[in-house]
């Protein structure tokens, strides 16, 4: 119910259907960040590259009420650039 902002290095990356997928180190823990299907993110021009391993993200969203350590981002920046997920 809350949103939170999780931000930190990306550790994996699946760009595949039904939605991509992340984790990501932060400060306290490692997060999986849910983000849109692949088909959303490149209309949006979030390609394969920007959400690569190793790459710096920050990611807001709404915390899972099932999977601990969870969340579904609403946006995300990567190196100045912010794409809106919904």
């Amino acid at each position: 119910s809350k949103p939170v902002t999780v931000a930190g290095k990306i550790l994996t990356s699946k760009y595949e259907n039904p939605h991509v997928a992340l984790t990501v180190q932060a400060p306290d823990k490692v997060w999986t960040v849910t983000l849109a299907p692949t088909s959303r993110m490149t209309n949006r021009g979030a390609l394969a590259e920007m959400v690569k391993v190793g790459n710096d993200i920050s990611a807001y969203g709404y915390p899972s009420t099932v999977e601990k350590d969870e969340m579904r981002a609403e946006r995300i920046t990567v190196d100045g650039k912010t794409v809106e997920m919904r």
